[in-house]
């Protein structure tokens, strides 16, 4: 069992050593690079299942000297399982050309091995509820509200502060369980040096809170989502990617604007390096693609909630285009 995210190899190692499919952490789930450069793992006997398949990189980085995991787990398996959506890609070092994505589905396709997923099954929202935020993140364009879906609560907020004190009502009731507040990649963080207490924060209109594993941990082995002390932090894609919250606030941070009547994507708001960067091409030449990776960054974030989606839009004129969707 293959992901690579490290909040999720927290999971699926606990369930797997629960359920006896392993002695020990890392035996049997792992991340790729961990897979792919061990030699024990030679058997092309492997069964791999790998989830978040666009999390692989599709290019050398850190200990993976490769160029496409994907491609030298298959070289080690008999059997590949990869769970791959295009539009949770989030990085650079993750970019499959169209290309490249077009020969692996002709791949499987013609070996009879395609299963595409047509609904997704976290959002308990209506399917007027879903395409509103998809014409929102990939249409750029704000609609009104859809009608009567008693199931999903989908609001705007003006006021980040009251956002976030209804998220710690909702997180404190059982029936409404597990939640916490989100956001772009649009302030500054950067991994702590041992010894540092200043934290890195989310600051927006009298709201601040730390980013995302800051906080001293109750629990080192479950994941960000799962500790109650996170509570009090701010999460972003890289540690919420996957999981299932109840509800989810998501701070909308000034990277994406409202101007014309459209959504756009501004990457000089963004703090997003790997997301903003230039990526380097199978001809030689590089190329932004935050046009396709910043979109998916919000398409993340905006669906992680079950029952519940609250949004806080930094950008002025894109909070009064959702308020007036909403009807205020």
């Amino acid at each position: 069992m293959l992901v690579n995210h490290d909040e999720q190899v927290k999971v699926y190692n606990n369930i797997a050593k629960k359920l006896g499919l392993q002695k020990r952490l890392n035996e049997k789930v792992m991340k790729p690079t961990s897979f792919i450069i061990n030699d024990k793992f030679v058997d092309e006997d492997n069964i791999v299942l790998v989830d978040e398949a666009h999390l692989l990189w599709t290019q050398g980085k850190q200990s993976y000297q490769g160029q496409n995991q994907l491609q030298d787990i298959i070289k080690k398996s008999r059997i590949t399982i990869a769970v791959f959506d295009p539009q949770q890609v989030l990085r650079t070092q993750q970019y499959v050309e169209d290309d490249d994505l077009r020969k692996i589905e002709e791949n499987a396709k013609n070996n009879g091995n395609l299963i595409e997923l047509k609904k997704q099954l976290r959002m308990n929202a209506s399917q007027e509820t879903i395409n509103w935020i998809k014409t929102f993140v990939y249409q750029q364009e704000i609609i009104p509200f859809p009608e009567n879906d008693a199931k999903y609560d989908l609001k705007i907020f003006d006021d980040p502060r009251e956002m976030y004190e209804q998220l710690k009502i909702k997180n404190q009731n059982q029936e409404s369980g597990l939640s916490r507040i989100l956001a772009t990649f649009d302030w500054e963080f950067k991994e702590k040096k041992s010894g540092t207490t200043d934290l890195y924060k989310v600051e927006v209109d009298g709201l601040s809170l730390p980013w995302n594993n800051q906080l001293k941990s109750s629990n080192k082995y479950l994941s960000w989502a799962e500790r109650p002390e996170t509570i009090n932090e701010a999460g972003s894609t890289y540690t919420i990617q996957g999981f299932d919250l109840n509800y989810s606030a998501v701070i909308i941070g000034p990277s994406v604007k409202y101007r014309d009547g459209k959504v756009i994507y501004d990457p000089d708001f963004s703090a997003n390096r790997n997301a903003i960067s230039n990526r380097t091409l199978k001809n030689g030449k590089k190329q932004k693609v935050y046009d396709t990776l910043l979109p998916n960054e919000l398409n993340v974030l905006l669906t992680q909630g079950i029952n519940g989606l609250y949004i806080y839009a930094v950008d002025d004129e894109l909070r009064i285009a959702l308020l007036s969707a909403q009807g205020q």
